[in-house]
């Protein structure tokens, strides 16, 4: 049995995570971490690490990039390997999650679903045949109240369409300031925010007379609560480092 601490508990997402633990007989929630109050969860609410009366096996964090420091420290200081599945993080709290990696484990995705991190090597795949001669854009959605954009997602399908190119792509992320030709180089980066888009993400690759396009739509965000659970279950009992769904899908 894997005990779990759930930071973000009481959003959206910690709902979702809260059920699929329900229905996952090699995981159970022992707390959850949140600032807002709940007493309808069948586990005890704390509003910080600080609080934390136990320790588990696992965290899932769910969160904010501003609750990542009091986690990071719970987790270094009592051996509690974290699945960081939160985005929008800047690069220092990035580094911070790298350099907490040496003393303890962590996995961190830009997404949870299996589907987008198998459409992640096939856009590899496809960079290294294409990209030469096609031009590449990437295009999400998500709902109106996603605060971050690119979608972390977004950003995790570009790097693995950078690793198929023998070329350092420049990222645009708006065009109307630009009265140019698109430049081969260019990556396009689209966001769009709108009523309850779960997340849609798709790579365009555009040559002479044909386009092949990658695309991946998720319907509920079970799926991604589902992935944060068997990464729980996966990081058990790890050594430190940094891991991803790379590593959960080669032990499966």
């Amino acid at each position: 049995m894997t005990k779990i601490i759930l930071s973000g508990c009481c959003g959206k997402m910690g709902a979702a995570v809260t059920k699929a633990v329900e229905e996952n007989d090699n995981a159970q929630i022992v707390a959850g971490v949140d600032v807002k109050e709940s007493d309808s969860l069948p586990y005890p609410v704390f509003a910080s690490f600080d609080e934390l009366p136990c320790t588990a096996d696992v965290i899932i964090d769910f969160s904010n990039p501003a609750a990542l420091a009091g986690l990071l420290s719970y987790s270094v200081k009592n051996n509690v390997p974290a699945v960081i599945c939160s985005t929008g993080y800047s690069q220092a709290q990035i580094e911070s999650i790298e350099e907490a990696s040496k003393s303890t484990a962590m996995f961190r995705s830009g997404n949870m679903s299996l589907g987008i991190n198998l459409i992640s090597e096939l856009a590899k795949a496809a960079a290294k045949v294409l990209g030469a001669s096609f031009d590449v854009e990437i295009v999400e959605a998500h709902h109106n109240l996603k605060l971050d954009a690119p979608s972390g997602t977004a950003i995790m399908l570009e790097q693995a369409v950078e690793e198929g190119l023998d070329y350092s792509p420049e990222l645009v992320y708006d065009r109307h300031e630009r009265s140019q030709k698109r430049d081969k180089h260019e990556i396009g980066m689209h966001s769009i925010r709108g009523g309850t888009i779960v997340g849609e993400h798709e790579i365009i690759f555009a040559g002479n007379d044909e386009i092949v396009k990658i695309s991946h739509t998720a319907l509920s965000k079970n799926v991604f609560a589902v992935g944060a659970v068997n990464a729980a279950v996966f990081m058990k009992d790890k050594k430190s480092g940094m891991y991803n769904m790379s590593d959960v899908i080669k032990a499966q």
